[in-house]
């Protein structure tokens, strides 16, 4: 049976905490250590962001004028807007309230992933960047955490995206090591004998999505949650595997 647990008694993160170190103290109060095999740890975003001194003071960014024009155009600040820029790649849709970006690891999403919500109290002039490598830093996760295990482990960092054709947002994963965050079924076949063509599985997108069902989205405060008793398939990939690459974008 497959269980959710959230993590609800960690610190308000600073930059340069020892994130393993606190993961595993509130995995042991939690009374989820040892971990076992195929338990699937998901850390968001946020505190990976903020022990990674990925903090930055919008007083000291300084407005180019593709951001000063691009903020007059969607209304946004343009110490937000230089920093869209500077993290991503290619805009990919500008408007009132809307700044779409194609990020540099290869993510379409709004802002560049950069957020305000939830870095910790007074920081309203402050905005909080991505990794700067999540498939990474969820492989040092997995060795420091590996001590712990009695067998594979497995981390995933999650942030929440908006999607194409669709309202509302849902979990998704940037980062992720120890399982193979993309699973491809192509040449499997289905119950009747036919051959899959196209079938891919985003393993690790689905990961995160049900690990929003205990951290949340807004004022939750549960910033990180286990995963129990999944059996994962064989294999390692990064959740850069997931990212179609822009001459595939079909949209365009």
């Amino acid at each position: 049976m497959i269980s959710i647990h959230p993590l609800c008694d960690l610190p308000e993160i600073a930059a340069g905490d020892d994130l393993a170190a606190l993961l595993r103290g509130s995995l042991a109060s939690a009374g989820l250590l040892p971990l076992k095999a195929g338990d699937v740890l998901v850390v968001t975003q946020k505190i990976l962001s903020k022990a990674e001194g990925r903090m930055i003071d919008l007083a000291a960014v300084e407005p180019g004028a593709e951001a000063v024009e691009l903020a007059a155009r969607t209304r946004k600040d343009a110490r937000l807007v230089e920093l869209v820029l500077q993290e991503s790649v290619a805009i990919v849709r500008a408007a009132p309230h809307v700044l779409i970006t194609r990020h540099r690891l290869g993510h379409v999403m709004a802002n560049s992933g950069i957020d305000r919500s939830n870095i910790g109290p007074g920081e309203s002039e402050r905005a909080l960047l991505l990794p700067v490598d999540p498939d990474g830093s969820a492989r040092q996760l997995v060795e420091a955490l590996s001590a712990d295990s009695g067998g594979r482990v497995a981390v995933v960092i999650s942030d929440s995206f908006g999607r194409p054709w669709r309202y509302g947002v849902v979990g998704v994963a940037i980062g992720a090591a120890g399982l193979p965050a993309l699973v491809d079924r192509r040449g499997d076949q289905d119950r009747d004998g036919r051959r899959l063509e196209v079938t891919q599985i985003a393993l690790a997108d689905q990961i995160a999505t049900a690990a929003t069902l205990v951290t949340g989205e807004g004022a939750e405060s549960v910033p990180a949650a286990l995963i129990r008793g999944l059996s994962l398939p064989e294999g390692e990939n990064g959740a850069a595997a997931i990212v179609r690459p822009a001459e595939e974008d079909l949209f365009r």
